[in-house]
């Protein structure tokens, strides 16, 4: 085995995680490990964001953590606060943040293999990290929404969120 002298000198890495396409079997497996990810960012992003913005205070009302979300920790991601937030009108349970063109997104090509692959599960991940670990359970997916007149389409974070969530929410009042 070859003595390196120095950090410098040492080969670089690849580490024990590779998040590639040649490491899953399908499209939804990539997406999934992508979610998981950013999951883990979004706990760590919440911990950091509560302890410098709010002094360690938490947001304990659904449109607070939403707000938060949407403004707060998309400024912090994105530089920018998120082009919407809207409230499903299908759905109580349902919520969407929407950007035109979300950052991990923009500079992807996605083989035409590969379909409708969204590099925004790596950002419902981190959503869903922030919500769950402020004590909001919720089911987050990145979906693409077309948009007439746009070559590409937008990307909608679509928010579901547990029932216990709705019920304690509706005994705040």
């Amino acid at each position: 085995m070859k003595q390196y002298t120095n950090v410098i000198d040492r080969p670089l890495s690849k580490g024990k995680q590779e998040y590639n396409q040649t490491q899953v079997d399908n499209i939804t497996q990539l997406e999934t490990r992508l979610e998981d990810a950013g999951y883990a960012v979004g706990a760590r992003i919440l911990e950091l964001l509560c302890h410098r913005e709010k002094g360690n205070r938490r947001e304990t009302r659904l449109l607070g953590i939403l707000s938060f979300v949407h403004s707060t920790v998309w400024k912090v991601l994105f530089g920018k606060v998120a082009d919407s937030l809207e409230k499903g009108t299908e759905h109580e349970d349902e919520y969407m943040i929407s950007e035109k063109e979300l950052l991990v997104n923009r500079f992807i090509s996605i083989p035409k293999d590969m379909g409708a692959f969204n590099c925004g599960a790596f950002v419902a991940g981190i959503v869903r990290g922030v919500l769950e670990n402020a004590g909001f359970q919720a089911v987050v997916t990145a979906h693409f929404v077309p948009v007439e007149g746009q070559q590409r389409p937008r990307t909608t974070i679509l928010i579901k969120f547990a029932e216990e969530v709705l019920r304690r929410e509706a005994r705040l009042g």
